[in-house]
């Protein structure tokens, strides 16, 4: 059984950084696909970042290309995501998932981590 465990959210104010953390147990971390979603209020939940488990190559929502960085390191069994420059409409809970073998969508996954809250003052 795999578990994905988020950290590292919080509350600050628009143009501050925050990095997210996914822990994710079990020995097979390095053949997952990993991505971070978010959730609104009212709203589904969307696509953020994405990294393929063997190319490292990262893919972005367009909304937050070139604010945000999506990392891994199998070493210690995490994904980060880096957020900087936030703004307003980033406040969401921010989710991460696995899938193997395919690319992880916010439909699509393996497994889901609980969340953590990210709320963005302006």
């Amino acid at each position: 059984q795999v578990q994905l465990v988020e950290s590292g959210g919080g509350l600050v104010q628009a143009g501050d950084s925050l990095r997210l953390s996914c822990a994710v147990s079990g020995r097979t971390f390095g053949v997952y696909n990993m991505g971070w979603f978010r959730q609104a209020p009212g709203n589904e939940r969307e696509f953020v970042a994405a990294i393929n488990w063997s190319s490292r190559i990262p893919y972005y929502a367009d909304s937050v290309k070139g604010r945000f960085t999506i990392s891994r390191d199998n070493a210690k069994n995490t994904v980060y995501l880096q957020m900087n420059s936030l703004k307003a409409e980033d406040t969401a809970v921010y989710y991460c998932a696995a899938r193997r073998g395919m690319v992880v969508t916010a439909k699509e996954y393996d497994y889901l981590g609980q969340g953590t809250q990210v709320t963005v003052s302006s």
